[in-house]
């Protein structure tokens, strides 16, 4: 074990235990689960689990916590996220340690995530004090008629693992703000992250039950969340199946949902894009974290006059990628999650390479063995292929040919899912025209990069429901109500 790993187990974050009722503990049936290094395949440590009757007391915990942090004034709880704000970014690095080593990504990568995660609690500290009502133009001089946006209650965040600090706090710090209390199941790969981020919110000074965690079975944990009439909204991000699963466990209680679900975007580069910047913008969205994002380009259509270019320019830049440990300082591209994120890679390939695609670059498991999968590039993807139609989630950069516009967008457009898309060219009206036509909720233009607190998140179709970031990632846990004063006069 490295000295970094070694380094870890002895540091303050690094916890093991569930947490609500403002108390660390152990499951009620004392069963605990190991977490695996993907760099290594090794056990970091062994994690409790939760059973049903933890999470119904994790529930009644957090709606007493409820109760009184709703009552807390606006910069009161503002303070306080802030305050968890700035203990999260001066732990980014043992955060980004903790994440790398449970999750696999390049430590550089961890680092970014667990700063653009810090930055939703400065944001929706800020938005907490911006909760506004309105006053409606009477219709009768002896009435008054206002509205007020209300915390709705308890909620629950469901997160996945690809982003396991990012997705917790862009769900935990609207709820927070919004005087919401929270509950937060991480998935099992990467519980520690959730663990750590809990910890730190704790020596915020955040009161006891607002922010609870809970690791075990998905199932187990989602039942008892989406039938609670004490659970107000979920927010949830993973998979289009998952998330038709909740939504139908949840319509008994007719709960509020936040779905962000899967992907499977879009790239487009037409003949008058820049080529330097169409590349890097590949790079940036096809590679990052080992192509294990909902918004990373999972079909590049390339139109046939920079088509050849494109590809040569493209292997260049995969060259230089290094796969690796994510705790390696030179790693650009660490482990996939597990043999069966590794197999499903490789079954897209073999579908495609059966219909007549190339291997350009890559095409199989890394030297290194394990999970490590080297990025691969294929050209001669054709939409009868299964990777036009699933989201790959791994390395695989697959490029189709186009001739016209309105071809590409009808390409672009051939799926069940719309949750990002991407495109590059120079050309105003074509900038425009494309933008508007694209079926996505986010839209990358000369850019692979679409991120940022301060817009909103999310998709159509089969992609999901709601926004997170922005001021409109706070709707979801308020309600609003109208009030009407009769007497005035």
């Amino acid at each position: 074990m490295s000295s970094t790993r070694r380094a870890l187990l002895e540091g303050d974050l690094l916890r093991t235990q569930l947490h609500y009722g403002g108390q660390w503990r152990d499951g009620s049936a004392g069963e605990r689960r190991p977490v695996t290094d993907p760099s290594t395949g090794e056990e970091i440590v062994q994690v409790a689990v939760a059973t049903a009757e933890d999470v119904e007391a994790a529930v009644q915990a957090a709606h007493e916590a409820f109760l009184s942090w709703s009552k807390v004034p606006a910069p009161t709880r503002a303070r306080t996220l802030r305050r968890w704000y700035d203990l999260v970014v001066e732990n980014a690095d043992d955060l980004a340690q903790i994440l790398t080593w449970e999750q696999g990504k390049p430590l550089a990568e961890a680092r970014a995530e667990v700063l653009y995660g810090a930055s939703f609690i400065e944001w929706f500290a800020e938005e907490s004090k911006r909760l506004y009502g309105e006053v409606i133009p009477t219709n009768n001089p002896d009435r008054r008629m206002m509205t007020t946006r209300n915390a709705v209650g308890v909620t629950a965040a469901i997160t996945p693992w690809n982003f396991p600090a990012a997705m917790i706090l862009r769900k935990a710090a609207p709820a927070l703000a919004a005087g919401c209390s929270m509950i937060i199941k991480p998935a099992g790969e990467t519980p520690l992250s959730a663990f750590a981020l809990v910890a730190l919110a704790e020596k915020a000074g955040l009161p006891a039950g607002v922010l609870s965690v809970v690791n075990g079975s998905g199932a187990l944990i989602g039942e008892v969340l989406t039938s609670h009439d004490l659970v107000r909204t979920i927010s949830f991000t993973g998979s289009t199946e998952v998330g038709r699963t909740l939504m139908a466990q949840s319509a008994g209680t007719l709960k509020r949902l936040a779905l962000e679900l899967g992907g499977n975007a879009p790239l487009i580069v037409f003949d008058d894009a820049d080529l330097a910047n169409a590349v890097k913008g590949t790079i940036d969205s096809k590679f990052r974290n080992a192509g294990q994002t909902c918004v990373c380009a999972n079909r590049i259509y390339v139109q046939a006059g920079i088509h050849d270019r494109f590809v040569d320019a493209l292997a260049e830049a995969i060259d230089r990628l290094r796969v690796g440990d994510g705790l390696e300082p030179d790693t650009t591209q660490g482990p996939l999650i597990s043999q069966a994120a590794v197999d499903k890679v490789a079954s897209h390939i073999a579908d495609a390479t059966a219909k007549g695609a190339s291997v350009v670059r890559g095409g199989g498991v890394n030297e290194r063995g394990g999970t490590f999968f080297d990025p691969t590039l294929l050209v001669g993807a054709t939409q009868d292929m299964v990777v036009a139609r699933e989201e790959t989630f791994g390395p695989l950069a697959p490029v189709f040919k186009f001739e016209t516009e309105e071809e590409a967008i009808a390409m672009a457009n051939d799926t069940e899912f719309g949750l990002a898309g991407y495109f590059f060219s120079r050309d105003i009206g074509r900038v425009t025209r494309v933008a508007e036509a694209l079926e996505v909720g986010v839209v990358g233009v000369n850019t692979g990069l679409i991120s940022y607190e301060g817009a909103p998140f999310g998709g159509i179709k089969q992609s999901g429901i709601g926004r997170e970031g922005s001021l409109h990632g706070i709707d979801e846990y308020t309600e609003l109500k109208y009030i009407c004063i009769e007497g005035v006069s």
